[in-house]
């Protein structure tokens, strides 16, 4: 059965997805719900639900942040996106952090039924939307934890430890201590990984080119796109998108 968080900051929204779904139907159970990001994370960080319903635009916090910045967690939990903006950077952005689903308002309670029993579906051909490239952190330092929540909203530009220091306020030397300290990797390898890793999921949909997907996560050179995706997965780009493609 999988454990559910709903965020959503409109309370009849809110109440009808909880309400107005048979989730034993579908084999879940609602545990927690968020009017906010801010309470969505501190709920998620606690409850560490299987799936997380979430608007995209929430006060204080928005889903997408939220999200990033549960992904920095190395939290893997699937989610499913509501929103009422149809902008493809949205999309893109949803796509990028490992989304299940991405409805667009207004939406039926059987549009969403649907979404999960897609969400059903996939998690009986594949296993669940792990990380495998990123190391599971747990107790980090708060640094480290803001270092691996700026990598994940910048990871597609290009960064340096000068640049991230600077944003957290503290020097370059006890940022890089720290951050081999609490994940066993340099900054800049954390940051390599976390793109190869996005590439990684973006390559799960046969549509989406090569090219396409190393200019998502911030590589103009596809050749060196693809040296390194080989160095770290022991696969080409292109043999990873058939290998998870065949699997469907």
């Amino acid at each position: 059965m999988l454990t559910v968080l709903v965020v959503e900051d409109e309370p009849l929204v809110r109440h009808g997805i909880i309400h107005g779904v048979d989730w034993a139907a579908l084999d879940c159970r609602v545990t927690g719900e968020a009017a906010n990001g801010a309470e969505g994370l501190k709920l998620a960080r606690a409850l560490r639900p299987d799936l997380i319903i979430t608007d995209i635009r929430t006060p204080r916090m928005d889903g997408i942040e939220m999200l990033t910045a549960l992904r920095a967690d190395g939290n893997s939990a699937h989610a499913i996106i509501l929103t009422a903006y149809s902008d493809f950077d949205y999309a893109r952005t949803a796509i990028q952090l490992h989304v299940s689903d991405y409805l667009l308002k207004p939406f039926s309670d059987r549009d969403l039924e649907n979404a999960i029993r897609r969400l059903h579906t996939e998690i009986g051909v594949h296993a669940p939307a792990e990380l495998p490239l990123l190391p599971r952190v747990t107790n980090a330092n708060g640094y480290v934890q803001e270092a691996m929540a700026y990598i994940s909203a910048h990871y597609a530009q290009e960064l340096s430890i000068t640049e991230i220091a600077k944003s957290l306020a503290v020097s370059e030397s006890r940022l890089s201590h720290l951050f081999r300290n609490d994940t066993g990797h340099t900054i800049t390898g954390y940051w390599t990984r976390y793109r190869i890793q996005t590439a990684m999921e973006l390559l799960r949909d046969h549509r989406v080119k090569v090219y396409e997907v190393a200019s998502l996560v911030g590589y103009r050179d596809v050749a060196y796109f693809g040296s390194l995706f080989k160095k770290l997965t022991g696969k080409t780009p292109g043999d990873w998108q058939m290998s998870v493609s065949s699997e469907k």
